[in-house]
């Protein structure tokens, strides 16, 4: 084993510049909060715990601008996962993480464990996760290493859900050169609980035990938590040592030895967390900081899998399958019979102490005696400068891009053709959606829906996120990206409950970064007081850049909504022939960013127009009281392609075409404004219907037939919904065979 660096050839050699410890923060730690130099494990272990994944240094003044509370918020953000309220006793919980780097490096094992991590936040608060869906944004298919990049992420994905015996309900995939050299991988988890059984990442109690449970400690991921607070360059594959490794199998039964010990135990047990980023040290930390307590551990009596790991490398393993219990004095033997009939380790590695020290023992030596608040609260924030980026001002100096269809249907089978718009089924059949039959609603659809066992009750949970609108315009993307998330939600005739996030941005240090940040947060906080979406949970991803070139500002919103009625969920396909055709919201002329600006001019420019919250969550909650009366036969919210891609899509389901007849111009069929759905009426309904919603919704058409009939303003088109279908079905599989 390598001779480790004194606490002087620390402070002379600057090993903690490549763990992103600034010179500043190691000053400021020997000098002000430990009046000495700290060693190697200690310089390590406030590396880990001081960078951006863990600390939040830089983020944390735009986080306070979410609003988190809420009448149904059981658990807002602080803990392994957001909890809300869905009555009878029971509640949803769920979360949201990044794993971009590894995905970038290693994307079996980076997609692998970013899903075992994010299903771990959820069972730790004492909830059986019960879906998964991801958000995937890669580079365009014509590059041979993005299409084996994003084989390996969605095999990974596939490959540790279904082993797991979880669903995988949703996500979206979208494409754009921007992310090449960053991929952005995003996983989130749901799951249920009795809200009697909820738990939370808590060491309190002199004496009371520190247990480790679970998989073994290797090398795998030291530094994981540093590895994600760095920007790549064109070297980033030599990095694959930060990236974990996965055994979903040994994660199942850690899964079943929680929820036994966390729903018939629970007198037992004091706290309970995931090892996440940072590994024992961050798990150890913050639990005993939220219980106020000291905590004293023993290396030694950590379980190893490889020989003669320093304590510096035992802290900052990220190895997987691992939790941290706080378990009353006494109890220690009972929750170990529980472990081992699970053939998990089970092992008691320290204690909780008087007092707010937090010590590490290893060989017979301290190797670390610091306050636990130092590696919690005692963080540097980073002020950071920030300015409005140079394209936007020049944008607002500029007329906006005018698209001219010359052909309307030409331009419509063009556009069922492009990638993000087209069908992502070869990838979504991978994934065991079906796996514990509560899957009602499966991927494809605007959102997964699942049913609540032992009720009538449904869960309806959806992903998106959309680079472009947030790079043109932060605060309004912002705003949109919740909004569309919303209408996702009701497309299937649930109730939006509240939100978590991931924020996947470029190098926060670059004042036009930061600018995007603060104000996509303000765009998303605001939309999400409006529309009553509390944020319950999230994760900050920063420095996705790759030869300092940042990936569009990519906010991933995860909502979750509460369908009243199972048997009232709304499908997106229209239902039968007849039925009336009504296009909910208004369309103006948002092209910017839009599908059709991409695919007619290869590039994304101009301004956004700003959204009226307050109408739209007028008619959003119109529309979703019709739903639950029964009086919608199907819903499906407009996003990529605007009004032509989402007809085409409901279209497609049971093969039922339709004819459109509409004042729009050929243009507007393809404009991407915010807030709009399409639905489809019964006859006997249409009164009612049309009474309640108003002037917020305008009859179109009507289902039938095996084509579109599109009578526009300004051309006309008729298109057979087989030969859309085929275009849209096959335009991903093509490209993923394509040869360079």
């Amino acid at each position: 084993m390598a001779q480790e660096m004194t606490p002087e050839e620390i402070k002379e050699k600057k090993p903690y510049l490549d763990w992103s410890l600034s010179e500043e923060e190691y000053n400021y730690i020997s000098e002000k909060l430990l009046h000495r130099l700290p060693n190697y494990t200690e310089t390590g272990l406030f590396s880990a715990m001081w960078s951006e994944h863990c600390s939040y240094k830089k983020s944390k003044p735009v986080l306070r601008l979410f609003p988190t509370k809420g009448k149904r918020i059981l658990q807002g953000p602080g803990e392994g996962a957001g909890v809300v309220d869905i009555g009878d006793g029971q509640a949803v919980v769920f979360k949201a993480e990044s794993h971009n780097h590894p995905t970038a490096v290693e994307p079996y094992e980076g997609a692998a464990t970013g899903v075992g991590g994010i299903l771990r936040d959820v069972f730790s608060m004492g909830a059986r996760p019960v879906a998964t869906l991801d958000s995937l944004h890669f580079g365009e298919l014509n590059d041979a290493h993005t299409r084996w990049l994003l084989n390996e992420t969605v095999a990974g994905i596939g490959g540790y859900g279904n082993c797991m015996g979880i669903p995988t309900v949703g996500g979206e995939l979208t494409f754009d050169d921007i992310y090449k050299g960053n991929p952005v991988m995003n996983a989130m988890s749901v799951g249920l609980l009795d809200v009697k059984d909820m738990q939370k990442g808590i060491a309190a109690g002199l004496g009371n035990a520190v247990m480790y449970v679970g998989a073994k400690t290797g090398r795998d991921g030291i530094h994981g938590a540093t590895f994600a607070s760095h920007s790549f360059d064109s070297e980033h594959e030599s990095q694959r040592s930060a990236v974990q490794v996965g055994d979903p199998f040994m994660e199942k039964l850690l899964l079943e030895a929680c929820l036994e010990l966390t729903q018939k135990h629970a007198d037992w047990l004091v706290g309970i967390q995931d090892m996440g980023a940072a590994g024992i040290v961050s798990s150890s930390a913050e639990m005993a900081n939220e219980g106020q307590s000291g905590m004293e551990l023993n290396l030694d009596l950590v379980p190893q899998r490889e020989p003669g790991m320093s304590a510096y490398e035992i802290m900052l393993s990220e190895s997987q399958e691992r939790m941290l219990l706080c378990v009353k004095k006494g109890h220690e033997e009972d929750v170990k019979k529980i472990f081992d009939f699970y053939d998990l380790d089970a092992v008691v590695i320290g204690r909780v102490t008087e007092g707010h020290n937090y010590v590490l023992r290893h060989h017979g030596e301290v190797v670390c005696d610091i306050p636990v608040s130092s590696l919690t609260e005692d963080v540097l924030e980073e002020p950071s400068e920030e300015s409005k980026p140079a394209h936007m001002i020049e944008a607002e100096n500029a007329e906006n891009w005018q698209p001219e269809i010359k052909d309307l249907a030409a331009a419509y089978k063009q556009m069922m053709g492009q990638s993000t718009v087209a069908s992502k089924q070869m990838f979504t059949q991978t994934y065991d959606s079906m796996v514990r039959t509560c899957t009602v609603v499966g991927p494809g659809e605007d959102s997964g829906v699942l049913r609540v066992r032992g009720t009538h009750k449904g869960i309806a949970m959806t992903t998106d996120g959309n680079g472009r609108f947030i790079y043109l315009d932060p605060e309004i993307g912002g705003k949109r990206a919740v909004v569309e998330a919303a209408d996702n939600i009701i497309a299937s005739g649930a109730e939006p409950l509240a939100i978590t996030d991931c924020l996947n941005y470029g190098n926060p240090n670059e004042p036009e970064v930061f600018w995007e940040l603060h104000h996509s947060v303000m765009g998303i906080a605001k939309a999400c007081e409006v529309l009553e979406t509390p944020v319950v949970s999230g994760n900050v991803s920063l420095y996705n850049e790759t030869d300092q070139k940042s990936i569009y500002p990519t906010p991933m919103i995860g909502m979750v909504g509460l369908v009243k009625n199972i048997d009232r969920v709304v499908r997106d396909s229209f239902q039968e022939a007849g039925d009336s055709i009504y296009l909910v919201g208004q369309t103006g002329d948002d092209y910017a960013g839009s599908e059709l600006q991409k695919m007619l001019t290869g590039e994304i420019s101009g301004t956004l127009n700003d959204l009226d919250l307050d109408h739209i969550h007028a008619y959003q909650q119109k529309l979703l009281a019709e739903m639950e009366a029964g009086r919608v036969a199907s819903a499906h919210d407009l996003s990529e392609g605007g009004l032509a891609a989402t007809l085409a899509e409901s279209s497609f389901g049971h093969d039922i075409g339709a004819e459109i007849k509409s004042d729009l111009t050929s243009a507007e069929f393809f404009s991407e404004t915010p807030g709009r759905l399409l639905v489809s009426v019964r006859p006997a309904d249409e009164a009612e219907f049309a009474k309640a919603l108003g002037e917020d919704a305008v009859k179109i058409g009507t289902t039938g037939g095996s084509t579109l009939k599109v009578q526009l303003a300004d051309q006309t088109a008729e298109l057979a919904v087989a030969e859309l279908k085929d275009i849209w079905g096959g335009a991903v599989p093509c490209l993923m065979k394509s040869k360079d």
